[in-house]
């Protein structure tokens, strides 16, 4: 069932020999947007060409979860510098499993949660997002999945995405969980998606937020 109505990192555009005090602001202002962390800004490593979500996307997406993000354990998926993650907790996320696979990208998120007092409410994980043994152990209620671009545009790396939010859907997230995939316009359809799933496809600008819950549970 179809209706219709993130700041992130393209990793392979990191520049070789990062070192750690070598940070920056995100050029524009990723500014976490509510909740007790509201106006702190996320470093960045300098000169990084980066992909954030759009703020308004951003905003749309915890307006629309709302409560349900309090309280909630969240799986972070291809999770970045940790914008979503650290948006959640801001509002009153339990806690946040992190998986980022490149360790420099790596090194800026954990920075971003000390400097933010969240490590304590957050595990981070280096490792393949698209690997189950990379989740953790600990059921999420809601996970953030916001794969690079050119992996979509490959048939290997498309069919890998789609089958990973078949296996958390069907195998690891409980019936009134919910999974939030970002992709660009036309990367995947709602065809992709067994038809007595609720999926949600909002759209903003070159931001599309799919919202898929496997028990028909709203958004």
């Amino acid at each position: 069932m179809l209706r219709t109505g993130t700041g992130r990192f393209e990793t392979s555009r990191l520049p070789s020999g990062l070192c750690l005090h070598r940070f920056a602001r995100y050029k524009g202002g990723v500014r976490i947007i509510s909740g007790e962390l509201r106006g702190r800004k996320l470093l960045a490593p300098e000169g990084l060409g980066t992909r954030p979500m759009l703020g308004r996307a951003r905003e749309a997406l915890f307006s629309s979860i709302g409560d349900e993000v309090v309280d909630a354990r969240i799986l972070d998926l291809f999770a970045g510098t940790g914008s979503l993650g650290l948006e959640a907790l801001s509002r009153g996320a339990s806690h946040v499993h992190y998986v980022e696979r490149d360790r420099k990208v790596v090194k800026v998120l954990e920075r971003n949660l000390s400097d933010m007092n969240m490590g304590e409410r957050a595990q981070v994980r280096t490792g393949d997002a698209l690997a189950s043994s990379s989740w953790g152990t600990e059921a999420p209620d809601i996970v953030f999945m916001d794969p690079p671009y050119p992996m979509l545009k490959d048939p290997d790396g498309r069919k890998r995405v789609i089958d990973t939010v078949r296996e958390l859907l069907e195998e690891r997230i409980p019936s009134m969980g919910l999974l939030m995939l970002h992709t660009e316009p036309r990367a995947i359809s709602e065809h992709d998606f067994p038809d007595d799933w609720l999926v949600d496809q909002r759209k903003y600008g070159r931001t599309i937020l799919w919202y898929v819950r496997k028990d028909g549970e709203t958004s």
